[in-house]
């Protein structure tokens, strides 16, 4: 059997999901500390994945977390683009089916949390499903 030359295993790919879980954590620490309720992480459902899901109150928070080193082709909020932002409407509104409710049954907002290097900027309502 032949030896698996360095960098072609799956390390990579499992050192860049702890990172990415790591400022996931983080975030959710700073909404907490917000004020915002934990609800769920890394959902998946058919068609998208939602980072965070927490409350605010009676509100379903829907947070996207983005992460970019340095801001040399844009900070970490840029990287939310319209088809990002699609692709998280259908997410949540599977989640939301899933439990019997719809955008115009529920109060929603989707949230950006970017980390851009090692600033950190919190978007509350930063698009919506209109």
């Amino acid at each position: 059997m032949a030896a698996i030359p360095p960098g072609l295993g799956r390390s990579g790919l499992l050192s860049q999901r702890a990172k990415g879980a790591g400022y996931e954590n983080q975030a959710r620490q700073y909404l907490e500390r917000a004020g915002l309720t934990f609800t769920a992480a890394n959902v998946v459902v058919r068609g998208g994945e939602l980072d965070l899901i927490m409350r605010d109150g009676q509100t379903w928070v829907f947070v996207e977390v983005r992460y970019r080193r340095s801001d040399a082709f844009g900070d970490a909020a840029a990287s939310v683009t319209y088809r990002k932002q699609r692709r998280l409407l259908h997410a949540a509104a599977v989640w939301l089916a899933g439990r019997g409710a719809s955008f115009d049954t529920s109060s929603c907002r989707f949230d950006v949390l970017a980390i851009t290097g090692s600033q950190l900027e919190w978007l509350p309502n930063a698009f919506n499903a209109d």
